[in-house]
């Protein structure tokens, strides 16, 4: 299991591939993020950034 404790430097900033745009669930279709995701990114601190990276995204991505 990876370790969320890793320091800022080494976090990627964003899951986004520039494809932006929602589909009809409301995910993007670029990074599965929802807009509210999206929008509240920067605001978010790392812990809950990694969680959606490693946990939530991969999860929407094969649904």
């Amino acid at each position: 299991m990876p370790n969320i404790a890793e320091p800022a430097e080494n976090l990627p900033l964003t899951p986004c591939t520039g494809i932006c745009r929602l589909d009809d669930r409301g995910y993007c279709v670029g990074c599965r993020r929802t807009g509210e995701e999206i929008g509240r990114w920067r605001a978010m601190g790392d812990a809950e950034r990694l969680h959606i990276m490693r946990v939530v995204l991969p999860g929407r991505k094969s649904s």
